[in-house]
């Protein structure tokens, strides 16, 4: 049985990028006779809104689509303990003092998600008393693994190269953010029973990190399908933190929501909203 999921983060309102989303994993999952899940991602630190799950609620019926909740981040914060201590105890961590600035000085690789850490700490650990997150020593754990594959629906099957990120954050310094996106996204996934990751193109490269996280920590592999990103009117994707509209304000304002679902299905955005091209995953 096919299951997808919609995984929005509390932090501020869903707008039309996230709407598509949704509709795009809860279309493939009926389409197929599957499940589509909803999970609520609220380990964002002082950023997460618990108020806002229930808004997210009202803006997926409204929008016609039914689901079925599974539990949200913040319940499942032993699971990434123990994953963590798990990588851990099997050598592919290490210890990271450095800020997010002394990284863009210090890199000289830009990879997909900005400068790529050049493993400063590896070669100079920090000290004991030094508040620090714990990253994955990629070429270390590619040595264990070997070659690894995985299959996108649009972009077929992929050499994974976690090598292109660096070595990513899976624990952060923040206490009140424990796991990183790559970890716990992945943990989720596996627990949650999905056999179709849908998300946007934006997140094609961070596929091959988690790809590598499920071989290291024995974890099921599901498909991926890495759709189009619904973009602004100057061609950028819309984003919470550039005030794009939210659905809730359009529901408020009267919309109809299934015509606007209807809308986004056929690729017909509204007020100079346009799709990305997908081509072999990338916008």
């Amino acid at each position: 049985m096919v299951v997808t999921r919609f995984a929005p983060s509390p932090n501020g309102p869903l707008h039309l990028g996230h709407a598509y989303s949704a509709i795009v994993a809860h279309d493939l999952a009926k389409e197929r006779g599957g499940r589509f899940l909803l999970r609520i991602e609220d380990i964002d630190g002082g950023r997460s809104r618990p108020e806002l799950a229930a808004t997210f609620r009202d803006d997926l019926s409204w929008l016609g689509l039914a689901w079925e909740e599974v539990p949200a981040q913040s319940a499942r914060l032993d699971e990434y303990e123990v994953a963590a201590a798990t990588l851990a105890a099997m050598g592919v961590l290490y210890p990271c003092k450095c800020t997010r600035a002394e990284i863009a000085e210090a890199a000289s690789e830009m990879g997909p998600d900005g400068p790529v850490y050049p493993g400063t700490c590896k070669f100079d650990p920090p000290t004991p008393d030094q508040a620090v997150a714990w990253r994955l020593d990629v070429s270390e754990a590619m040595s264990r693994t070997g070659p690894l594959t995985w299959v996108d629906e649009l972009a077929g099957e992929q050499l994974a190269r976690p090598d292109l990120a660096g070595d990513v954050v899976l624990v952060r310094k923040d206490t009140e953010t424990p796991a990183s996106y790559h970890l716990a996204a992945t943990l989720d996934d596996a627990a949650d029973g999905v056999t179709l990751v849908t998300r946007g193109a934006d997140l094609f490269a961070a596929t091959h990190v988690h790809r590598l996280l499920q071989e290291l920590l024995g974890l099921p592999v599901p498909t991926w399908h890495h759709h189009a990103l619904v973009l602004d009117r100057e061609g950028r994707k819309l984003a919470k933190r550039r005030g794009s509209p939210s659905l809730a304000d359009r529901r408020l304002a009267g919309t109809d929501g299934r015509a606007l679902a209807a809308q986004l299905r056929t690729g017909q955005m509204p007020g100079g909203i346009t799709l990305s091209p997908v081509l072999h995953g990338e916008p």
